[in-house]
């Protein structure tokens, strides 16, 4: 009897779980949306606007996107972990595990781009960067600490 309560009481808890990781990621997306426009927007007016190359003008896009990001991550989607508090600690680990998802997407973006339009291959450097980021953000910048 023990043993059966256990094992239902194992399962809510997993399924608990399952579900938190669920809202997170889908507040990690809705984020992601609004980053997405905000970098797509600034990639724009760099690569055109501005005549940067792509390297340049994809850079630029990120670190925009990637300060509002931390922003919106920390006061709703990790809001739990991190208190609801903006640090600079924070802030540059946020940064620094971002840096793979920006290399991710830079080389997405530029690979795809030898075979594709240019907006085909930043739609897919965004997808790529997205599951880059929501790991190293879940796993790494806003573990639970101990």
């Amino acid at each position: 009897m023990l043993s059966g309560c256990m094992d239902a009481l194992n399962s809510l808890v997993a399924w608990f779980r399952q579900q938190v990781m669920l809202m997170k990621a889908t507040s990690f997306a809705l984020v992601g949306v609004v980053n997405t426009a905000i970098d797509l927007a600034v990639f724009v007016f760099a690569y055109n606007y501005l005549h940067l190359s792509l390297i340049p003008a994809n850079v630029m896009a990120w670190f925009v996107a990637v300060t509002f990001s931390y922003a919106l991550n920390s006061t709703f989607t990790f809001a739990a972990e991190s208190g609801r508090q903006l640090r600079w600690r924070d802030y540059g680990t946020f940064v620094a595990s971002g840096v793979v998802g920006v290399v991710a997407n830079t080389a997405t973006l530029v690979l795809v781009s030898y075979v594709a339009p240019v907006w085909v291959a930043k739609a897919l450097a965004i997808g790529v960067s997205f599951l880059v980021n929501f790991t190293m953000s879940h796993f790494v910048v806003f573990r639970k600490r101990a």
